[in-house]
């Protein structure tokens, strides 16, 4: 079927759209979560986002491998990917090095685009703020963007979420035809 990215900022409604999105397609519907409950506020957060979830649709908890999970649900299956932002972060505070993170990340993209199922990958766009302070925080930034960006480029389309509406992003190329 296809690929669809959702990028946005943290509270702009890209989970809430996701669902929405899969909740249109007349097939199962599995979550794929990344998120690990580090912390009493992480565990209300993912109760929270457990409770907003239709209860026939089967949840994968993956904060890691997401060549695994894909290989572990139905090829015909709805799946969300929620989010590739804790997955980053699960990586990283992992040890996993920059290159090796790309490479999770083309190899999970391409898979998730050749489902025979739609895909919907939900992502923080966290370029668009103040350069971090430490440098930790502008590695992640930047990791994030380039993690986002393979994700994009196998996507079949691409939404920016702000304040509960998509906005759907093109390319360049569509761009400039659009523009002639």
């Amino acid at each position: 079927m296809a690929l669809t990215v959702l990028l946005g900022g943290a509270r702009s409604g890209k989970s809430s759209a996701a669902q929405s999105l899969a909740a249109g397609i007349d097939h199962p519907v599995t979550y794929l979560a990344t998120a690990q409950p580090g912390d009493a506020e992480m565990a209300t957060r993912i109760d929270r986002h457990q409770k907003e979830r239709p209860a026939e649709w089967a949840t994968r908890e993956e904060p890691l491998d997401l060549r695994q999970a894909f290989t572990a649900i139905p090829h015909n299956e709805t799946v969300i990917v929620d989010c590739l932002t804790l997955w980053l972060n699960n990586m990283m505070g992992s040890g996993a090095a920059e290159p090796d993170i790309l490479e999770a990340a083309e190899t999970s993209a391409k898979m998730a685009a050749a489902r025979e199922g739609e895909t919907i990958a939900v992502t923080n766009e966290v370029g668009l703020g103040i350069v971090p302070p430490s440098p930790m925080g502008r590695q992640f930034r930047d990791v994030a963007g380039r993690v986002n960006r393979i994700w994009v480029e196998h996507s079949h389309r691409t939404g920016f979420v702000v304040a509960g509406r998509v906005l759907p992003l093109v390319t360049v190329s569509d761009w400039k035809e659009m523009n002639r």
